[in-house]
């Protein structure tokens, strides 16, 4: 088992707080502390929503006293990096000031969890000032994958409400918004380019390519036109075409065309080197970005040595379900990749292709559902929107995500699936994506906690890539636990796309490191891909500068899920008749997303009160 790194508490007393109480009770004592957490905790989350309105949105909370943030975009600026830096030392500075032995086990889950997530981000921004603050080791402020031309669009288009004539006037104010975000971080760019974090020249040429395509679209079709217009004429709020067809041609397409001339500046200057380390302290940056995604003290080669082994042994797993399909000859990534590319297996890539692999996806959902109860106490109301990814970022973005409904759950929470070129989605690979980022993955898990009406705001919102991207991997392999792949020719196959998934996600640790540790270049993390999972080309290329991009993510996955597998089989074998396979999920879910060591001791807790008979 791999180390965990040992979240601090501080010793300090609660006297400054107003609620030590001598003499009193031990419970007491324990409630008074964590009402006081409660009220410190809360008040930080309210805060930091304050900063962000489009979190604000996204959330559900630009209502009362946050309804004036519903005209406002985020502060994309450096000045605003430099807000959240301090505000982010000014919260951990005040939760220091708790006695962790006051507080109840709950209080004190809080105060980790939060005390953990502010002392990686002001690790982090003390160590390196280029890219993305608040510990999301994310190095280039523009990127195919980051950046407010990125978010905003859909953002606007699916986040922001079209109920009313004063929703129609906000989205005017945040189109507005739009161009000054652009300019603020085409500056941060210039600002992170002068201490040496200019993207590699593949990344750079993605991202004028996606920012091309918004551009160039005309007024009367682009997105941030189109969705205000649309939304208000349907609902009998006006004709805004006009007014947003001015902004964006006099406003935001001028923005955009000086953040395009910014990335060509340095296009010809750009290096092909993939890897973190040729930044500033760039081989530390990424054992920082290992510590945010996985929230384990593990170095790159610690963790490309476990994807071998694991490439390894699920290779020989792979190796016999191939068989008994008739696949007997070439390595695995040989029959997998021949597989992806069986004809009978692909849809069209057309528009009626894309339409038809929709439907599919919806098909599986709604065979998932009522399966659900065989594996879980407690299943979330939210509904699921299954959608594909805007045209306008196609190219570079992931292959699938998931976007989280509010916490009013006045939206359904949605999927999205890049269709860019269906080759990538060979149908047997489907249901692996939609158990992932559906159900009972992504959607299930986050909708669960969302909807956990004793826990508060600032737990329900907590998000640790390992700890949500492990539950979706191991999602993935409960579905054919209760019985989603089924018997039959195209179950077998289901297996196989699920095992392949499984793979996929050993060979990310592999690449991941090999490619920010071990200085590969990008064209060897494409080709193990290729030669080890049978990833398409294309999903290849896409993936490996994914990696680029986003240094440490993509080991979250399989890191988080061979943890999480290896606590169940744990609790299994020490209870034996006292496992209870819904109470573990329960108490792997309901208390939100954690670092592994606070999960694990979650699980040693659920244990031990199992092993009393004690109810979950």
């Amino acid at each position: 088992m791999l180390d965990r790194r040992k979240v601090l508490a501080a010793g300090a007393g609660l006297a400054a707080l107003g609620v030590a109480a001598p003499g009193a009770l031990a419970q007491t004592v324990s409630e008074m502390a964590d009402g006081q957490l409660n009220i410190v905790l809360k008040r930080q989350f309210e805060h930091l929503v304050s900063m962000h309105p489009e979190r604000a949105t996204s959330l559900g909370l630009d209502k009362g006293p946050l309804a004036k943030l519903r005209g406002k975009l985020d502060d994309y600026s450096l000045e605003g990096a430099e807000a959240d830096r301090d505000n982010n030392i000014q919260n951990l500075n005040t939760l220091k000031l708790f006695n962790r032995d006051q507080l109840s086990n709950a209080g004190a889950l809080s105060l980790d969890i939060s005390m953990f997530r502010m002392e990686l981000a002001q690790d982090a921004d003390e160590r390196f000032k280029y890219g993305a603050t608040g510990g999301r080791m994310a190095p280039y402020v523009l990127s195919q994958l980051t950046g407010a031309y990125y978010t905003v669009p859909d953002f606007l288009s699916k986040d922001h409400k079209i109920e009313a004539k004063e929703d129609v006037d906000t989205y005017l104010s945040r189109l507005k918004g739009f161009a000054v975000a652009l300019d603020q971080q085409t500056t941060y760019f210039k600002h992170d380019v002068g201490l040496g974090a200019t993207p590699p020249d593949f990344i750079i040429a993605e991202t004028i390519g996606n920012l091309k395509k918004l551009a160039g679209a005309s007024a009367s079709t682009s997105i941030l036109v189109r969705s205000v217009a649309d939304r208000a004429k349907a609902k009998g709020l006006g004709d805004p075409e006009g007014q947003a067809a001015q902004i964006f041609t006099a406003e935001v397409v001028p923005a955009l065309g000086r953040q395009i001339a910014a990335l060509q500046a340095v296009a010809g200057t750009a290096v092909h080197d993939a890897g973190c380390w040729r930044l500033p302290d760039g081989d530390n940056y990424y054992e920082e970005a290992l510590l945010a995604a996985t929230t384990l003290k593990v170095t790159g080669e610690d963790v490309h040595n476990i994807g071998l082994t694991q490439v390894k042994d699920l290779q020989a797993g792979l190796d016999t379900l191939l068989q008994a399909q008739g696949l007997t000859t070439g390595t695995v990534g040989e029959r997998i990749s021949h597989l992806s590319s069986d004809p009978k297996y692909l849809y069209p890539n057309t528009e009626a292709g894309k339409a038809q692999i929709i439907a599919y996806l919806n098909t599986l959902v709604a065979d998932m559902t009522p399966r659900l109860p065989h594996a879980f106490k407690t299943v979330p109301t939210a509904k699921l929107e299954i959608r594909r990814v805007p045209a306008y970022i196609e190219a570079g973005a992931p292959l699938g995500y998931y976007n989280a409904a509010p916490l009013d759950g006045s939206r359904p929470g949605a999927y999205y699936i890049n269709l860019e070129d269906t080759a990538n989605w060979p149908k047997w690979g489907l249901p692996t994506l939609t158990y992932h980022e559906g159900i009972p993955g992504h959607h299930f898990q986050i909708s669960l906690v969302r909807e956990e009406k004793d826990l508060p705001d600032y737990r329900k919102t907590a998000g640790f890539p390992v700890y949500n991207e492990g539950w979706a991997l191991y999602a993935e392999q409960l579905a054919g636990e209760i019985g989603a792949y089924g018997d039959d020719a195209d179950g077998k196959l289901g297996r196989i796309g699920m095992y392949q998934s499984l793979l996929f996600r050993a060979c990310r640790l592999v690449v991941d490191t090999g490619i920010h540790a071990k200085r590969w270049t990008r064209e060897q993390g494409i080709q193990y891909l290729i030669d080890n999972c049978g990833r398409t080309k294309g999903a290849a290329v896409n993936e490996v500068e994914r990696y680029a991009a986003w240094p440490g993510q993509a080991c979250s996955y399989k890191i988080g899920h061979s943890v999480i597998a290896a606590l169940r089989d744990k609790a299994a074998k020490e209870l034996g008749t006292a496992f209870d396979l819904k109470g573990f999920h329960g108490a792997v879910l309901n208390g939100g997303s954690m670092p592994l060591s606070l999960l694990e001791k979650q699980i040693d807790n659920w244990k031990r009160k199992r092993a009393l008979g004690a109810p979950d």
